[in-house]
């Protein structure tokens, strides 16, 4: 989508749609004012008469209004005043997209940075619209022959704004909304690819493709020699099974001086899991093309921070391997040695993503990190606490959980912090090894976490577990929600201010 800013009189302008929000009880904006006077009172006069109530996601579409060069006028409802808020706003500007996107116009023209009175600057929304309105947008078709060669309708979006002066700050809320889009859409894509397609080699290849058209990003690839080498017989025990090897793909991004330590991500890439020699059932087995959206959220991530220019050193670690079954697979009780020197013990291959990730987090030692988080589809428990809507994080600083806590609060992609208690480490602990990978049905998504703080020790840490955020597994919205890229962008852009 092209996006630009318009200034002017916003009844002078030519375009096939103007949009305009207008709150409950009629309150106009001074875009709609304008736009009133222009008509002669007819908006005012529609309210006057209850044709336009201004209720929440009211959708009302004018057409042809005298005084006014838009062929189209669409009005969308904000609600109470009182109410609206920064959910409220994106709400509408969902709402907006999606109405848009089935109109037969190529350009409109957007009105809705002026009447967001919510706790957000200019920045905040410009960058929020343009991150709404491409997730609106977006749509995985790219496998389907038909669509292959349709181009949306709708091309360019102007946004509309008052005043001259906020020309500078709504120029840079929305590059930097359009550098996080591009990351949440690689994000969404790596993710929505079926295993056949998107298997470690693949990922391999897409960063080193990045490598290519950034300049400050590189890229390094283990492959399984050298992972088997280094020790890590966590990761090697989730590989060995499948016929596709694993990689273990380092991205690098300097975005400032060489020197300053980096934050590490490491995204979990189990680019198919079929639960190894402990087999998941078959009904919900082909969700598990999504078990690598860690990965791809991580992925995202530092793609947009190029984009972005951001200043700061970041490092990001894919850990990306297939779990199957096999004659060479890892067994139920079988004993492995991590790369840190402790021993576990197999109890169930389903839990595998947790072995792939501890050989990561004692891997990121060498970069001598500021912070280090995880990002992981890690547990269904953590689906059964949170549902869809947060995403659950642990941390073993509390600095570092405030950090992302706000930052997840700011751009409305939150976590909720959950317990790290001691008392929960006795349920891991093994009778042949220093630690066992599950333990048992109680707290499983905390105990997944301090099964991984075991191996995050000498650095401040948190882990995310987004099994709950990261896809959609059924219905009309099916594929991949590109969280907690949005999220991560946020927290790094924090950084640097």
């Amino acid at each position: 989508m092209k996006y630009s800013i318009k200034i002017g009189r916003p009844d002078k302008i030519k375009t096939p749609c103007i949009v305009i929000g207008l709150f409950e009880g009629g309150s106009l904006s001074t875009t709609a004012t304008t736009l009133d006077k222009a008509s002669n009172g007819y908006i005012r006069k529609l309210v006057k008469r209850g044709d336009i109530k201004g209720s929440k996601n009211e959708l009302v579409l004018l057409r042809d209004i005298e005084g006014i060069s838009a062929t189209r006028l669409l009005i969308i409802g904000l609600g109470k005043k009182t109410q609206f808020k920064a959910p409220e706003f994106v709400s509408a500007t969902k709402t907006v997209i999606q109405n848009l996107r089935s109109m037969d116009i190529k350009s409109a023209l957007v009105c809705l940075l002026e009447p967001a009175k919510i706790k957000k600057d200019l920045a905040w929304k410009s960058q929020k619209l343009v991150e709404t309105f491409e997730d609106g947008l977006y749509q995985f078709q790219n496998l389907k022959e038909k669509t292959k060669s349709k181009k949306p309708q709708l091309q360019a979006i102007d946004i509309f704004i008052n005043d001259e002066k906020d020309l500078s700050v709504t120029s840079k809320g929305m590059q930097s909304g359009q550098a996080l889009s591009l990351g949440i859409k690689k994000a969404k894509d790596l993710g929505n690819l079926p295993g056949n397609l998107c298997n470690p080699e693949y990922l391999a290849d897409q960063a080193k493709e990045l490598a290519r058209k950034y300049r400050k990003v590189t890229t390094n690839v283990m492959d399984e020699k050298e992972i088997e080498s280094r020790g890590m017989g966590a990761f090697m025990s989730v590989t060995k099974g499948s016929d596709a090897p694993g990689k273990l793909i380092t991205i690098s991004y300097k975005g400032s001086k060489p020197k300053e330590a980096p934050h590490v991500i490491i995204g979990k890439g189990i680019t198919f899991d079929s639960g190894g020699i402990s087999l998941k059932p078959g009904a919900g087995m082909h969700e598990m093309i999504w078990d690598m959206c860690g990965a791809a959220a991580a992925f995202g991530t530092i793609l947009a921070a190029a984009e972005q220019k951001l200043s700061i050193n970041l490092i990001v670690i894919l850990a990306a391997a297939e779990n199957m079954p096999s004659g060479s697979a890892s067994r139920p009780g079988d004993i492995v040695k991590s790369m840190s020197g402790q021993t576990i013990e197999i109890l169930n291959t389903d839990a595998e993503g947790r072995l792939v990730l501890c050989d990561s987090l004692t891997y990121a030692e060498e970069f001598e990190p500021e912070t280090v988080i995880d990002v992981a589809t890690l547990t269904g428990a953590c689906i059964i606490a949170l549902g869809s809507h947060a995403t659950a994080m642990y941390s073993n600083d509390e600095g570092l959980a405030r950090s992302i806590t706000k930052a997840g609060e700011d751009c409305l992609d939150r976590v909720w912090q959950m317990p790290l208690w001691g008392e929960y480490q006795s349920q891991i602990n093994s009778g042949f090894a220093d630690v066992a990978n599950v333990g048992g049905r109680e707290a499983g998504s905390i105990t997944a976490a301090c099964f991984l703080s075991r191996f995050a020790e000498k650095y401040k840490w948190a882990h995310l577990d987004i099994a709950g955020t990261a896809f959609n597994g059924s219905g009309l919205k099916k594929g991949s929600t590109g969280r907690p890229v949005s999220l991560l962008f946020e927290y790094l852009s924090s950084l640097e201010k």
